[in-house]
């Protein structure tokens, strides 16, 4: 018979590893939302040769890294919902929020773009 003390400590343990493991996916999570924001705000740095990227382009290229991330987010959930075993819950989870994060930080820089253009429009000249 396994006593009592073992059940405790094995629990303990399990709590303990859960809490890093979780710890472990907040950092995880973390460094990637800070390398696709990176990747948004600064695409392709140029060159010396190259001029800077008009703000159409820098747009585009910000719709472009939310649209590339949506979709693998969609992809991701399809195939674990398809029974994929290379495919877990976290990783699911994980592109969901980032494509998520990603949009919401989209829609944002849309609304202040669209106020700074009110704001110019309604300026007496």
């Amino acid at each position: 018979m396994v006593q009592r003390a073992d059940i405790n400590n094995v629990l303990s343990e399990i709590r303990s590893l859960r809490s890093q493991m979780m710890q472990n996916q907040r950092v995880e999570q973390e460094n990637q939302l800070k390398g696709s924001l990176d990747s948004v705000r600064k695409p392709n740095g140029p060159s010396e040769t190259q001029e800077a990227p008009g703000f159409g382009d820098m747009l585009k290229q910000a719709v472009d890294g939310v649209n590339e991330l949506q979709s693998n987010s969609t992809q991701l959930a399809t195939a674990y919902e398809k029974g994929d075993p290379n495919v877990d819950i976290a990783r699911v989870m994980i592109a969901s929020q980032k494509a998520s994060v990603s949009f919401e930080a989209l829609t944002q820089v849309r609304n202040r773009v669209v106020q700074a253009y009110e704001d110019i429009m309604n300026m007496p000249v």
